[in-house]
C-alpha cells in the first residue's frame, strides 16, 4: 500500500504533472519519459528532514520483479534528493508500476552485483552511460525488492 502520510509534490512543474497523471490513470498515462518514449515507474520515498511523502518517476530497469533506482540526476555533480531519502528510510518505499503500488525494500548496489544492474539500467536507458562520464560521482543504484 502507498506510504502515508503528507505528500508534498516535487517543486519541478512536470515531475508533479507526470505523477498526477500516471496516478490519476492507473500508469495508463503518464508511464513514459516525456518525448522519449520509453517506460517509467513511479517511486515514492520518505523525506529523510522532513518526513512527507515524495514521488518521482524514474526509468523502468526491471529484472525478476525487483526495480532498480539510478540516481544520476542526469550527470550533475551532486545526487538528486531522494538518494538521501532513501539512504535514510530504505524500507519506506513503494513502487507503481502500473494501478497498483507495492512496498519494497532499497538497498544500494555495489561491486558485481552493482555492474550486473548498471549494465540492465545503461540497456533499457543509454543515456545513463553519457551521465556517469559527465559527473565525478559514481551514480549510486539502489535496488528494490517487495517487501515480505
Amino acid at each position: 500500500m502507498p506510504l502515508e502520510g503528507k505528500y508534498e509534490p516535487s517543486p519541478a512543474k512536470w515531475v508533479r504533472d507526470q505523477v498526477e497523471l500516471y496516478e490519476r490513470t492507473g500508469g495508463r498515462e503518464g508511464n513514459t519519459l516525456r518525448d522519449r518514449g520509453l517506460p517509467v515507474v513511479v517511486f515514492s520515498t520518505r523525506g529523510a528532514k522532513t518526513g512527507t511523502v515524495r514521488k518521482q518517476p524514474l526509468m523502468r530497469v526491471e529484472h525478476d520483479g525487483a526495480y532498480l533506482m539510478v540516481g544520476s540526476k542526469g550527470g550533475a555533480p551532486d545526487d538528486p534528493v531522494w538518494v538521501a531519502n532513501l539512504r535514510a528510510a530504505p524500507d519506506q518505499v513503494t513502487v507503481q508500476d502500473g494501478p497498483e503500488p507495492w512496498d519494497g525494500v532499497a538497498r544500494e548496489l555495489s561491486g558485481d552485483e552493482r555492474s550486473e544492474w548498471w549494465d540492465r539500467a545503461v540497456e533499457a536507458f543509454p543515456d545513463y552511460a553519457d551521465y556517469q562520464k559527465k559527473t565525478d560521482r559514481q551514480i549510486p543504484v539502489f535496488l528494490v525488492e517487495r517487501r515480505g
